[in-house]
């Protein structure tokens, strides 16, 4: 394998914005084959890149394995001439690819299998996949080996910064992505921006705070404009998953300086922050500050829309999401669809953000969040914009998964997803199922459990589960599993069970490893390792009892 030009060091930056704008409008051409309109030929090259702030990554365990999280976009391949190239910082089990080409309805599993390159970096460190190509040049030709034909062929990524850029230049084929000069409309200062400028509702708030003196001033301003406010939540321009969340309590005291006290108190999201390395972060990357919205009842539904080349707005679900940790900002999980209440007003306020940013230049596939809440179980549900995801995000991959297995469709009108058969389907899913007792697994074990416990999904009941991240489960006791079935409350029971069959077949636990000087053979072993964490956020019980 030899390399060949060009390489990163050859593409000066106007050299580089310059062939990127050349190559973007091809992505027009390519719209009815990507979008599965005709059965055309083209390849699709998957780099499922987490290209985030390293600092709010190293927060997330076992993030390389969240690369296996598009594996669902296989369901390309159900388009008998396309081809795909797939690449990823560890190399993928053969059974996790024998398990989603089995599941893959529509077409021959060994015909689908045939049109898929797999190439690997075959590098764990903890940093961005896209960063580990750019420094591989033989790696960039493997991928260029792969692309059947450059002019019929895109760039898929999980968020696209510059480096998906360059890559897209270097492979000579565009970035099924938001330019990354339009990113900051994805912030949580710009998604502010961009809701007002819409007319859709948010929280009351401030933008582009940098110190902790911009924070005590926006929080006595917030009070000023909210006297009945009692709680703030902060927010880190780039975070994700609600992990560079934190949330402030009003002083009783009046001023400043009660306020800058009860900053360095504020609750933070996760266990590994700090007050002062949240404020660092504060300093370096910026971020918002708004009210905390409280209601009788409030839920976080959130809206995945798509942006087409041509500047159409395509709804392609609403969820509600789980939110859990010690703020209940942190993402754990979604249920498909949204409430019927408010899931329409949903739709149409992520409509409206869509057609703004589709003014602006932006084609991509992006989620926005909101915050509904109701005074009372007879009044209106109040919608709020809360923040814009320009990338694929946690709500993608369960939505590509029912795609994936049902081959069903979205009405649009109404926001329910009907599979061939006619069936009105559900889903609950997770990234965060865990448990010590699950470490140690191997990718066999997960699907000999599965198989014998009848767990996988029946394309004759059009229910079951799909499991994704199969690579973490050995060293983090980690999975993700999504639930289909025809109605929320048996999505519910079979989530319960799959969930009960994972501990029961794991009930036997890890045994500790004893220390070989100080061990005595004669003491009792010691128990297995506790649960560290699973996704047993509470139902609400107007969920559990819809038909």
């Amino acid at each position: 394998m030899i390399p060949k030009p060009p390489f990163p060091r050859d593409l000066s930056p106007e050299g580089e914005l310059a062939e990127f704008r050349r190559l973007q409008p091809r992505l027009d051409e390519l719209w009815n084959a990507l979008s599965n309109q005709e059965e055309q030929p083209y390849t699709s090259v998957v780099v499922p890149s987490l290209t985030l702030d390293q600092r709010e990554l190293e927060k997330l365990e076992g993030a390389s394995y969240y690369e296996e999280r598009l594996l669902f976009l296989l369901i390309r391949l159900r388009n008998p001439q396309a081809r795909m190239v797939y690449v990823t910082s560890r190399p993928l089990h053969p059974l996790i690819l024998e398990y989603y080409f089995e599941l893959l309805a529509g077409i021959p599993a060994s015909h689908a299998r045939a049109r898929l390159t797999l190439l690997c970096a075959y590098d764990a460190s903890p940093r961005s996949l896209t960063e580990k190509i750019l420094e591989r040049p033989r790696l960039i030709q493997r991928i260029r080996y792969g692309i059947d034909d450059p002019n019929r062929a895109f760039l898929t990524v999980y968020n696209a910064t510059p480096l998906e850029r360059r890559l897209a230049v270097l492979l000579g084929i565009p970035l099924n992505g938001v330019d990354p000069e339009l990113q900051h409309l994805g912030t949580k200062s710009g998604s502010r921006r961009v809701f007002r400028e819409a007319g859709v509702a948010l929280p009351e708030g401030f933008e582009d705070l940098r110190s902790q003196e911009d924070l005590v001033e926006a929080l006595d301003e917030l009070r000023r404009k909210r006297p009945d406010v009692r709680k703030a939540v902060l927010k880190l321009d780039e975070s994700f998953s609600g992990e560079g969340n934190a949330v402030f309590h009003f002083p009783d005291e009046g001023g400043r300086p009660a306020l800058a006290d009860a900053l360095s108190r504020v609750t933070l999201a996760v266990a590994s922050e700090t007050p002062d390395s949240y404020f660092g972060k504060f300093r370096t990357m910026g971020g918002i500050v708004e009210e905390f919205l409280e209601g009788e009842e409030t839920r976080s539904p959130s809206c995945q829309i798509r942006i087409d080349p041509r500047g159409r707005v395509i709804l392609i679900s609403t969820h509600d999401q789980l939110l859990g940790g010690p703020t209940n900002q942190l993402y754990l999980g979604c249920r498909f669809p949204a409430e019927n209440g408010y899931r329409r007003q949903v739709q149409e306020a992520a409509r409206r953000i869509g057609e703004l940013l589709a003014a602006r230049g932006v084609v991509s596939r992006l989620g926005i969040d909101f915050v509904v809440r109701r005074v009372s179980a007879s009044a209106p549900w109040e919608v709020f914009a809360i923040e814009i995801n320009l990338r694929i995000g946690g709500t993608t991959h369960p939505f590509l998964a029912l795609e994936f297995l049902t081959g069903g469709r979205l009405d649009p009108e109404s926001g329910d997803f009907r599979s061939p058969g006619g069936l009105t389907k559900f889903y609950r899913s997770t990234d965060n199922v865990r448990s010590e007792a699950y470490r140690g697994l191997s990718p066999a074990d997960l699907l000999d459990i599965t198989t014998m416990n009848h767990l996988h999904y029946s394309q004759g009941t059009e229910t079951g589960v799909l499991f994704h991240m199969i690579g973490a489960v050995s060293q983090y006791g980690k999975i993700g599993l999504t639930v289909i079935g025809n109605r929320h409350e048996q999505v519910d029971q079979i989530y319960d069970n799959a969930i009960a069959v994972l501990d029961r077949e794991t009930a036997y636990g890890r045994a500790p490893v004893p220390d070989p000087v100080k061990a005595d053979p004669l003491e009792e072993p010691l128990p297995a390792g506790s649960r560290e964490y699973r996704d047993t956020i509470a139902v609400p019980r107007i969920w559990r009892d819809r038909s």
